[in-house]
């Protein structure tokens, strides 16, 4: 986890962009609260549960351990008076827990560490090192775990430092920073994988180590990804450990040198170049080093959409005590206080799938989760450094599913020529039959030093056919333009449920397509669906650092110009001749997946939309701004929000004259 980059990269995706609270404006049909509600489990005033790790005793007791080193027994967990009792303390940046034949064993910020209770009156007297790895004392070298293994190994991760006046540069100061390590119970350390950057989030996966890491130097966005012995992840800074005898890893620093320039200057910070050639991750592990064990995201986590800061991975393993999801992942969100969904399927031997929103609105940044006895999830969080959505220090939660099951892409498959998907109800197959109801856009993220990428290689990719199952449940479409190794956005925008007429709860699947399916393409008759229009991008200009300047360049006078005419008396423009309702820009907002970082009237991740328009900038400069922003407009604000020109230019100019109506109100 990061202190210096975490809050600064809740606030680089969405800083201006059109974002609202999901609370600020009454929301006709039903929200996410109406499926999953947020339970506050109650902390005993004088405790500090700032969550580094959380796991549920068998007894249905849960463990919970804590950035400041203490670790707490919570019985009763459910009741409305839990009881909180201290089993061990003293210990250092506790960011991991996992219980064992009868023991607990955390990852501290330099060891593995054994507590173990030998007299049984519920406290650790034994504090046993299983095993310690060196550390810089740089303070972003946290470690994470452990995860056990079907063989009962222990797996841990470690975070990079960074350089000193190059703080933006991860750098393994020490051995094995930055890698995984495999360590068995009697304190036997291999170094497993390497090429991690942040690697908070880590689960076992029936069986498989699964990594996630956020967006940084070398990381595009946040994902999710499997990890074997050998792999190396994309981060380059632990390969100079790579050559040493106990490393399975192959990879090394000069052959990613050589493909793309480390502008490794400590003066100077590396700033993304729009124009300059590019390679990615799935590029690099495929085509350019096919058998050197890169490892590219099984699925990404759109930056800023599904997070910003990847934490705890959990599989679903309630057989459906928790709703429609049995089997599937949930990864949560430090920096967005948010958990998102992932379906995971195979294709010819690769891992990927579809990423999708499922829970947001949690009291601090969520960092652990872990399953109850009652088939609820816990949900611990924390903010102290990093910066949260949620505006509390810290909290521990329960989610609880009421029963009712969502509208909802209960999967995303890959086809030969398009995609499946799944849905928890019956479609209208009117609305589903209809392919100009499906946008589909693909695009992909840099592999460079700059810190994050913006989507790159943006393309539309049309659905010419669309056919649904027959019990409604299913719907076969077929999409041109299918890329390897690049994420497709597919909104089913105009698919209504059958009984309801109800839309999507979450309009968005993300598909990772790593490897795309052979066999028999479907049997849907293929038409030409409406054109869309044109995602046009509105330059405000190298230059824009006042209003005048932004006008200037957002919106240049056409006056005298051959061909330019002065409206006619009495007309009206169309970007201006209406105000949408605070009710359409909720659900336009909901629709590119905003509502998560703004609210009205206060300050949240980003300002807040009363504030903006107090600048009194014109609808074109507004538009100009959330198309491609000008981070210099808001210092208070840590880091630039991404260009959010993938977002219709339509869309932009509601958003834009939305905002500045607000001063009118």
């Amino acid at each position: 986890m990061k202190i210096k980059s975490v809050f600064n990269s809740v606030s680089k995706a969405l800083l201006l962009a059109g974002c609202m609270s999901a609370g600020a404006f009454a929301q006709d049909g039903p929200t996410e609260n109406d499926y999953y509600k947020i339970v506050k489990v109650p902390i005993p005033e004088g405790i500090v549960l700032e969550v580094g790790g959380l796991v549920t005793l068998p007894n249905g007791d849960i463990a919970v351990s804590t950035r400041r080193g203490d670790v707490y027994i919570i019985e009763n967990p459910t009741s409305t008076k839990p009881v909180y009792r201290k089993f061990a303390s003293g210990l250092h940046e506790i960011l991991g827990l996992a219980y064992k034949d009868g023991s607990l064993y955390c990852a501290q910020r330099g060891e593995l560490t054994k507590l173990v209770d030998k007299n049984g009156d519920g406290k650790a007297e034994r504090y046993e090192t299983v095993y310690a790895w060196p550390i810089s004392g740089h303070y972003h070298e946290y470690s994470f775990g452990p995860k056990i293994g079907p063989d009962g190994a222990f797996y841990v991760t470690g975070n990079v430092g960074f350089g000193n006046s190059d703080w933006w540069a991860g750098k393994s100061l020490v051995p094995w920073r930055g890698w995984t390590m495999r360590i068995t119970e009697d304190g036997n350390m291999q170094p497993y994988a390497a090429g991690m950057r942040s690697p908070c989030g880590i689960g076992m996966l029936n069986g498989e180590f699964f990594y996630g890491d956020n967006q940084g130097d070398w990381m595009g966005s946040g994902f999710i990804t499997n990890v074997e012995k050998g792999d190396f992840l994309g981060h380059p800074a632990s390969l100079q450990w790579a050559s040493r005898p106990e490393s399975p890893v192959k990879m090394r620093a000069d052959m990613i040198f050589s493909k793309v320039d480390p502008r490794d200057d400590p003066k100077v910070k590396p700033e993304y170049v729009k124009n300059e050639p590019m390679t990615t991750i799935y590029e690099m592990a495929h085509k350019t080093y096919p058998n050197m064990n890169i490892k590219s995201p099984a699925v990404w986590l759109p930056h800023g959409v599904l997070g910003v800061s990847t934490s705890e991975i959990i599989a679903d393993e309630t057989s459906g005590a928790f709703g429609p999801f049995a089997g599937q992942l949930f990864v949560g969100d430090q920096g967005m206080s948010k958990i998102a969904r992932v379906f995971l399927e195979k294709v010819n031997g690769q891992y990927q799938g579809a990423s999708f929103d499922f829970r947001s609105g949690f009291r601090s940044g969520v960092l652990r989760m872990s399953w109850g006895t009652d088939k609820g999830m816990y949900v611990g969080g924390t903010n102290r450094g990093w910066g949260s959505v949620g505006k509390e220090d810290f909290g521990l939660e329960r989610l609880v599913y009421t029963g009712k099951t969502p509208f909802e892409m209960k999967a995303v498959r890959a086809m030969p020529d398009g995609f499946e998907i799944e849905f928890t109800a019956p479609v209208d197959k009117k609305t589903a039959e209809d392919v100009n109801n499906y946008d589909v856009s693909s695009y992909t993220y840099k592999y460079h030093p700059v810190y994050g990428s913006p989507i790159v290689d943006r393309k539309d990719n049309a659905v010419r056919g669309a056919k649904a199952s027959e019990d409604g449940l299913k719907v076969r479409i077929v999409v041109d333009g299918l890329r390897e190794g690049y994420i497709h956005d597919i909104k089913p925008e105009g698919v209504k449920s059958a009984k309801d007429g109800l839309t999507l709860l979450h309009g968005s699947a993300y598909y990772t397509l790593n490897s795309i399916p052979t066999g028999p393409k479907a049997n849907i008759t293929l038409v030409t669906p409406k054109t869309r229009a044109q995602r046009e991008r509105i330059d405000a200009g190298a230059a824009a650092n006042t209003p005048d300047n932004q006008m200037k360049e957002a919106a240049p006078s056409t006056e005298g110009m051959k061909g330019s005419a002065k409206p006619k008396a009495g007309a009206k423009t169309a970007a201006v001749s209406s105000i949408i309702s605070d009710k359409e820009a909720m659900a336009l907002l909901s629709k590119h997946t905003c509502l998560a970082c703004h609210k009205v009237n206060e300050r949240a991740v980003g300002p807040a939309y009363s504030e903006v328009a107090k600048r009194k900038y014109t609808n074109a400069q507004l538009e100009a701004l959330i198309a491609e922003p000008k981070p210099e407009n808001w210092p208070d604000f840590a880091t630039p929000m991404a260009p959010m020109s993938h977002v219709p230019k339509k869309d932009i100019q509601k958003i834009a004259a939305w905002i500045n109506n607000l001063n009118k109100k």
